[in-house]
């Protein structure tokens, strides 16, 4: 019995058109159509086909691939890969030859024979879905689905861009073949293979295949075996149905199935089949480490610096919106200051001296004088999003736009500042000032007017020193060496804040680390508003280079993975302070670590250090920051958050009554500097001669000491004991007297 002749459909009328068409564009821009969904109703005709392929602009532009960006410490180890997609660009001969076979094999075996449009393949592709009354093969060419995956990558991370680049329509359809055909007329067969496989998404994060080669079996795209390419090029289709780690066997079928194509196509033997069929998957597969979340040693808050200064340095990009384009495209070689050595004993003192699970936490930076080179930032708490593991993505060491919090009031760690500011205004290094136990407030000159204190008299209205001993007259070095709170007072007094404030500025200290203005109030000279570790780090290195200062430095060179160097930040260097200033500062805290507060410091080889601690109030900080000659460190220990008194604690499996920034931060300070500068060449201070006062009599003080806490790092709340709302504010500041701040060292 004859078979009933089978009713015509819409598809197949449309194939016997193009049939009629035969090799002609035309045809295949109308045949394009065939191989979609629904397309059999299109209602095309040939005449508007052609006027609408024709209105389709030819300049096709593939967008630079975004890749991987590897960030490197200063001795070229890697510090961690960071990408919007995992990807890196290889040229044809880093392929090996059996996976530009086998993808060639699999998606278009016709490649080499054909233009930008396969005719026989939609032709094939029309009969197979006319018999069938549904879409079950394609006809797209390798060409085209470049073309398609270009305008995949170029919609980004922006999933409505994505899908209408994927969406199946006949217009996108009409788009590609035009593209393609440009591509065609540009750009050999072997250098589309090549884009093709650069581009192509092959499952896990893997895009291009270096990256599948490193995924699935750890080694180069150039060392790839028959089976292994075979199983990655059969990815291609469905990375998702052929998974070879969620769906082996599916994935296993999937590349015997490619290794028929390629005996089918005469590319290999009979026999070769046999035995890569008879191979297993052979999986060496490696989860994707991406950003900083990876860094070894500690190091991922450093990394994640190094993205805020590619973010934010102007020298990557005139608007923000370039900055980030540069560090979303990726395809960069990041070589940065960071010491691996250096890094690994500052982490290993945060780490050692504070357990991770402790209420406190610690954070330390270390800066070359002279460069501003950032050379180790650790701190105790490790870098990630698991807070049940005490993880923080939160930089203890920087500002907040640059990733970080919103600083530590440093104490007497600032006294320097001030000292700096009035040898530069002419005061002697033997000045004395009356230095009282206890003094009121006074009025000072500021840059713009009078600060006055309205609560003289009152206790909210006046400073302490540290204990009832501490009665003057004092000279400065012996005043730094005890952090007496009222030498420095009334040092503010006599040069004006004003002063104090340009040299703050001058050293880097140019707003808090919030970002907020620095207040220009009394309580400023002794620590009470918010800075971070590396501000100070660096402020005690211009210190260490006689005065030059150097802003922080992250990066020495950056180059694209095809060997241009990228321009980054030049190196900014002042020299603020005369050499003679910084000589006596340096004296100063030489003698800090001598016979003052930090006298228990002394590194392990006994080379020259010089330093200041400093506790604020109710010991919630506590600091010491210290340099040799060639490397400065700064230390901060407290609690982020909570702000946790740190008096009957236990830190490092060790009880104290008290924490100070002898105590505390000290010993961090000590441990990482002796392990780090071993390798380091001795570097003395230029001292000058400062004599020493001549003796006093033993003051006879009250007998205890002054309520409302002590302080030889005065670090009362910004605004508090002196500050506004120490009691006085001036014109224009909002009005209220809190109960200063007071801060112990030791």
């Amino acid at each position: 019995m004859p078979r009933p002749r089978r009713r015509e459909t819409p598809i197949g009328l449309v194939g016997h058109t193009a049939k009629f068409l035969g090799s002609s564009v035309l045809g295949g821009v109308l045949l394009a159509g065939i191989v979609l969904p629904g397309a059999g109703a299109i209602g095309l005709g040939a005449k508007n086909g052609a006027e609408s392929f024709e209105s389709i602009p030819d300049d096709f532009r593939a967008p630079p691939l975004t890749q991987a960006t590897q960030i490197f410490d200063a001795k070229g180890g890697l510090i961690a890969k960071v990408y919007e997609r995992d990807r890196t660009v290889i040229p044809a001969e880093q392929m090996s030859p059996l996976i530009r076979q086998a993808q060639v094999d699999i998606e278009d075996a016709r490649f080499y024979e054909h233009g930008a449009v396969d005719l026989k393949g939609i032709l094939r592709a029309v009969t197979k879905n006319a018999e069938s009354g549904a879409t079950v093969q394609g006809a797209s060419t390798l060409t085209q689905q470049y073309v398609k995956n270009v305008n995949v990558e170029k919609a980004g991370d922006d999933p409505v861009a994505v899908a209408e680049a994927q969406r199946k329509t006949l217009g996108r359809k009409i788009q590609e073949l035009k593209y393609a055909i440009k591509l065609e007329e540009d750009l050999t067969k072997d250098q589309i293979l090549t884009n093709y496989l650069n581009i192509t998404f092959y499952g896990h994060q893997a895009y291009g295949i270096e990256a599948a080669s490193q995924r699935y079996f750890a080694k180069d795209a150039k060392d790839l075996t028959l089976p292994e390419a075979a199983m990655l090029a059969g990815l291609v289709q469905n990375p998702s149905q052929y998974d070879p780690k969620l769906h082996p066997v599916a994935a296993q079928k999937r590349r015997d199935t490619v290794i028929d194509k390629m005996v089918e196509n005469r590319h290999i033997t009979a026999e070769q089949a046999r035995q890569a069929k008879a191979a297993p998957l052979g999986l060496d597969y490696r989860d994707p480490q991406n950003g900083c979340i990876t860094a070894k040693a500690g190091m991922g808050f450093f990394c994640d610096y190094v993205r805020h200064v590619v973010k934010q340095d102007p020298a990557f990009g005139k608007s923000a919106a370039e900055r980030k384009k540069l560090w979303d495209q990726g395809g960069l070689n990041i070589y940065t200051t960071m010491d691996p050595e250096k890094q690994a004993a500052a982490q290993k003192a945060v780490s050692d001296l504070v357990y991770v699970t402790d209420p406190v936490s610690a954070a330390m930076t270390m800066v070359e004088p002279g460069t501003g080179d950032i050379l180790a930032m650790a701190q105790t708490r490790p870098y990630g999003l698991a807070k049940e593991k005490n993880e923080t993505v939160v930089n203890y060491n920087v500002d907040a736009a640059m990733g970080g919090g919103m600083g530590f009031q440093p104490g007497s760690n600032f006294k320097p500042i001030v000292a700096a500011a009035a040898l530069e205004a002419g005061v002697p290094p033997t000045q004395s000032y009356s230095a009282p136990n206890r003094m009121d407030w006074p009025t000072m000159s500021t840059c713009n007017g009078t600060w006055k204190n309205l609560a003289k008299g009152k206790k909210e209205g006046t400073i302490p020193n540290e204990s009832a001993s501490e009665v003057g007259p004092y000279e400065l070095k012996e005043a730094m060496a005890k952090s007496v709170n009222t030498y420095f007072v009334q040092m503010e007094q006599e040069i004006g804040l004003c002063a104090v404030k340009q040299m703050a500025d001058k050293l880097g200290v140019t707003a808090k680390a919030s970002g907020e203005a620095l207040q220009e109030v009394p309580a400023m000279g002794l620590g009470t508003q918010e800075v971070s570790p590396l501000t100070m780090a660096n402020v005690y290195a211009t210190f260490a280079a006689r005065g030059r200062y150097c802003a922080p430095a992250a990066i020495t060179r950056i180059s694209t993975v095809e060997g241009k160097d990228v321009p980054v930040p030049a190196a900014k260097c002042d020299q603020v302070m005369s050499e003679s200033t910084a000589d006596v500062v340096n004296t100063v805290l030489l003698g800090v670590t001598e016979k003052g507060t930090g006298k228990d410091l002394g590194l392990d080889d006994g080379r020259q250090i010089a330093g200041k601690t400093g506790t604020t109030d109710e010991k919630k900080s506590a600091w010491f920051t210290g340099y040799t000659g060639n490397l400065a460190g700064s230390v901060w220990l407290g609690s982020p958050g909570t702000k946790v008194p740190m008096k009957n604690i236990r830190i490092g499996g060790h009880y104290q009554a008290e924490v100070f920034g002898a105590t505390g931060p000290g010993p961090i300070w000590r441990q990482a500097m002796s392990d780090a500068v071993k390798s380091m060449p001795e570097d003395d201070f230029t001292t000058v001669y400062i004599p020493d006062p001549p003796p006093k009599r033993d003051p006879a003080g009250p007998s205890g000491s002054p309520s409302g806490g002590s302080s030889a790092s005065g670090s009362p709340q910004t605004g508090g004991g002196g500050g506004n709302g120490g009691g006085a504010q001036g014109p224009g500041r909002p009005h209220g007297t809190p109960t200063p701040d007071h801060s112990d060292d030791g």
